[in-house]
C-alpha cells in the first residue's frame, strides 16, 4: 500500500478512497461509498466534523499517552474499532478475515456483521475481541440461530441494528444487484427463500430482550440519533448505544451522528456506553468524538479501502494511522488518557 500524504488530516484517507476508485469495478465502488437518496446524509455527516472546533490545553507533560479502554468489560488497546459492514470478499477476496485478523492484531474490537461474506468460524479468532450484528430477520428462527452461533464462537455482544427497517434507493441501487447467492447463504446453508434473509420491519424495543436472551449478552443498540430514542433503548436494557445514520445509507436528510452525539450523551451517558461511527477521517475526528463523550470510535468504509488496496495489511495501515493521529491529537491537546477527555476541549 502506498504511502499516504500527510497534508490535510482528511488528505491520507481521499488519497485511499481514489486508489480504491481505480481498484474496484465500478459497481462494486459505488456499493462501498454511497449513501441514499441524494447522498444529503453521506455528505453532511463528513462535513459537520470541521465543525466542531477543538480547545487544546497546554503546559503538560505529553511523552507518554495511554490510549487504553474498557469497553462492556473488555480492555482494548485503543477506542477505536470496526463497524459491522457486509460482504467484504466484493472488495478483496481474503474479505472478512483480513479485516479481523487486522484489528486482533492491533488490539482493537472488531463487529461480524451477519451479511458476512466468509463462514463467521473462519472470520473470528478463538482470543478475539469481537462483538456479532444481528439483523433480526424475517425468519426469526434462523436469527435465533446465527445469535446462538455467533456465542458459541466467543463473541461478546451483540449489536442490534435498529435504522434499516426497509431499505432505500441507494447509489449501488443503479447497478443491480452485486452480491451472489451463494454470498447471501454463507452463514444461512439451509435457506433458499432469499427474503427470509430480509430485515424484519417489525423490529422493535422487545427486542433487545430477545437477542440477550437468545444469547445472554449485553445488547449494543445501533442507528440511534434521537435522545427519547436512545432512552427507550436503554429502558428497555441496552448497555450500549451506537450513534450512527448507517454511513449515510438510510434516510437521506438524517443528521450527521457527530452532531446528534452530545443530546445522547447527556441523556443515557450515565447508564450506558455511547459510541459513534460516520464521516470518521482522522484521530482528531476520534478525538472530537471522545471529548464529547463517545466511549469508542468506529470506523466503515475506512478499514475497507486499505482492504482493497492490499488485504490484511492495507487494513493494519488504516488501523495504526488513526492510532497514531489519536495519540498525536491528544499529546498535542495536554491529554494523556483517554478518561481524561471531555468537553473542556471542545469549544462553544
Amino acid at each position: 500500500m502506498s504511502t499516504p500524504p500527510s497534508t490535510a488530516s482528511a488528505g491520507w484517507l481521499a488519497a485511499l478512497q481514489a486508489q480504491v476508485r481505480e481498484l474496484l469495478d465500478p459497481a462494486v465502488f459505488d456499493w462501498l461509498v454511497g449513501g441514499s437518496g441524494l447522498e444529503e446524509s453521506l455528505t453532511a455527516t463528513q462535513s459537520a466534523w470541521s465543525e466542531v472546533a477543538l480547545r487544546p490545553d497546554a503546559g503538560f507533560d505529553v511523552s507518554s499517552v495511554d490510549l487504553t479502554t474498557d469497553l462492556l468489560g473488555s480492555r482494548l488497546s485503543a477506542p477505536i474499532g470496526i463497524a459491522p459492514t457486509g460482504f467484504h470478499a466484493l472488495v478483496h477476496p481474503d474479505g472478512e478475515t483480513a479485516t479481523s485478523a487486522a484489528s486482533s492484531a492491533a488490539g482493537l474490537l472488531f463487529t461480524l456483521s451477519s451479511r458476512a461474506s466468509q463462514r463467521f468460524d473462519a472470520i473470528v479468532q478463538p482470543d478475539q475481541v469481537w462483538w456479532f450484528q444481528p439483523y433480526v430477520m424475517r425468519d426469526r428462527g434462523l436469527t435465533r440461530e446465527q445469535i446462538q452461533q455467533a456465542t458459541a464462537l466467543g463473541a461478546r455482544a451483540m449489536v442490534l441494528t435498529v435504522d434499516a427497517p426497509v431499505l432505500p434507493a441507494r447509489r449501488q441501487s443503479r447497478n443491480g444487484r452485486l452480491v451472489t447467492n451463494e454470498i447471501m447463504t454463507m452463514n444461512a446453508p439451509h435457506t433458499t427463500d432469499l427474503t427470509t434473509l430480509e430485515q424484519s420491519p417489525s423490529t422493535t424495543v422487545d427486542d433487545v430482550e430477545w437477542i440477550h436472551d437468545a444469547s445472554g449478552l449485553p445488547v449494543v443498540v445501533k442507528g440511534v440519533v434521537r435522545d427519547d430514542t436512545a432512552a427507550r433503548f436503554v429502558n428497555a436494557g441496552a448497555a450500549a448505544i451506537w450513534v450512527s445514520n448507517h454511513g449515510g445509507r438510510q434516510l437521506d436528510g438524517a443528521v450527521a451522528p457527530v452532531r446528534a452525539l452530545p443530546r445522547i450523551v447527556d441523556e443515557v451517558g450515565d447508564r450506558a456506553q455511547v459510541y459513534l461511527d460516520g464521516g470518521v477521517r482522522s484521530g482528531v475526528d476520534v478525538l472530537r468524538a471522545l471529548a464529547l463523550g463517545a466511549n469508542a470510535v468506529f470506523l466503515g468504509r475506512a478499514p475497507l479501502y486499505g482492504l482493497a488496496i492490499d488485504g490484511e495489511q492495507g487494513v493494519t495501515e488504516v488501523l495504526h494511522r488513526m492510532i497514531n493521529e489519536l495519540r498525536v491529537a491528544m499529546q498535542l491537546s495536554g491529554r494523556t488518557r483517554i478518561d481524561q477527555l471531555g468537553r473542556d476541549l471542545i469549544w462553544s
